[in-house]
């Protein structure tokens, strides 16, 4: 193989001539056609024992060619994009510009490349950092959800209905005294104040007791899905033949000892409080790390390959494939669900896709400049990090992931370090 030129045809674009000889075509041939013959079928033989010049005689002496080609291509273009020292971001495309046993072939090949990045300015990066203080209010909301967990139901017969109870009815509805379709339900169970109902309606059950019938006066908003009914007065005639309220459990230190691992309700508060902080510490690190970011793709000046955003968007569509795999849910099924189509969810992970591309650009360029090293035992770690995580052997993983990969990975996160921990952070 004989590199014979590398010509930059457009931005990210490289050309390369390849050079086989007539000795490494002959043996191709005949590699193509001692895989080949066995199919092949010629008069005046038995099938798969006709010599290769008497089938190139029936056939046309071009017939092994194409697979001759096809043996050719991957060694021989993988060997001269190393040679011209290319890095590439997709497939290549082959063209035979000449073929013939005397000369041998000669092809192009077209390359996209891997952008030439720029990043300026990514260290001492200045972004909001606001971690949300953390008020009584907050903290009584988690202890409302506690106390809702041990939420009793009892029955009620010594008052009326009042909102927040569940009720048990029969209505049927009724627009100029005709009773009208979907109307009419016999023991429904209705939460007063779920806003379950058109406005109006559960408002006015509350204040009525068990055993009573009365009527209902609503109108149905104008926008109301039923063409007849949109903004018509209408009467819905009641039963109410049950009435449910929730009782909370007294918050003291009996009922905290019962249902968490403390003693007392300042304790619970006290855990809570330290809780809800370091969420509150994780959205605002979460939320300045991302404008840090953002900064660093805007800092980024690159001309991207369409292809890298058209390849990310695929991989993020398939790891939703893959995550609804184990629901027994298809990608197929998914796209019928949700009401959209391959291309509309292709449209909504464009933005994301471009980002991620950018800043993993971005981060790479900064790993160069900073000199970041990884060691193979760094490698070997991270190796072993996905075993444990993915459930799979060290020499699985090593199979379907090179360790040139793995260290390019560990490099991009300790320049995403390094970016992170010169920010500035400031609040409001």
């Amino acid at each position: 193989m004989s590199l014979k030129a590398t010509n930059k045809t457009d931005v990210n674009t490289y050309e390369l001539e390849i050079e086989v000889s007539a000795e490494e075509f002959e043996d191709a041939l005949q590699k193509a056609y001692l895989k080949a013959k066995s199919k092949i079928s010629v008069p005046g033989f038995r099938k798969g024992k006709a010599p290769r010049k008497v089938i190139e005689k029936e056939y046309g002496e071009n017939c092994f060619y194409e697979d001759a080609v096809n043996l050719l291509y991957p060694e021989h273009a993988s060997a001269a994009i190393d040679e011209a020292k290319l890095e590439l971001v997709a497939q290549p495309e082959i063209d035979v510009t000449s073929i013939s046993k005397e000369n041998g072939v000669v092809f192009k090949v077209k390359c996209t490349t891997k952008p030439e990045v720029t990043v300026k300015d990514y260290k001492g990066i200045e972004a909001e950092k606001n971690v949300r203080e953390i008020t009584d209010e907050d903290i009584d909301s988690e202890i409302a959800k506690v106390r809702e967990k041990g939420t009793r139901i009892i029955d009620i017969d010594d008052r009326a209905a009042q909102m927040g109870d569940d009720v048990v009815i029969d209505f049927e509805g009724f627009k100029d005294d005709v009773a009208f379709e979907g109307g009419k339900a016999e023991g429904f169970t209705l939460s007063l104040g779920s806003g379950q109902f058109i406005p109006g309606f559960e408002e006015q059950i509350a204040g009525h007791s068990i055993g009573e019938e009365f009527d209902i006066n609503v109108t149905f908003p104008e926008d109301y899905h039923v063409e007849d009914l949109k903004g018509a007065p209408v009467v819905f005639k009641i039963k109410l033949h049950e009435i449910k309220a929730k009782e909370l459990p007294e918050l003291d230190d009996d009922f905290v000892k019962d249902t968490s691992e403390f003693n007392t309700v300042d304790e619970l508060k006290a855990d809570i409080k330290k809780r809800l902080e370091e969420s509150a510490e994780r959205t605002a690190q979460n939320s300045f790390e991302g404008e840090v970011f953002d900064k660093v793709i805007e800092n980024m000046e690159a001309v991207v390959p369409e292809v890298m955003y058209e390849r990310r968007v695929n991989e993020m569509i398939q790891d939703l494939s893959q995550r609804l795999a184990p629901q027994g849910i298809s990608l197929d099924m998914y796209l019928q669900f949700t009401n959209q189509t391959l291309e509309s969810v292709q449209k909504a992970y464009r933005e994301q896709a471009e980002k991620q591309v950018k800043l993993r650009l971005a981060l790479e360029k900064i790993a160069e400049l900073e000199n970041v090293e990884v060691s193979d035992e760094e490698a070997e770690e991270e190796i072993k990090k996905m075993s444990e995580t993915y459930g799979m052997d060290v020499d699985r993983i090593k199979e379907l992931v090179s360790m040139d990969d793995i260290k390019r990975d560990i490099a991009v996160s300790k320049a995403a370090d390094i970016v992170k921990d010169s920010a500035v952070a400031k609040s409001k």
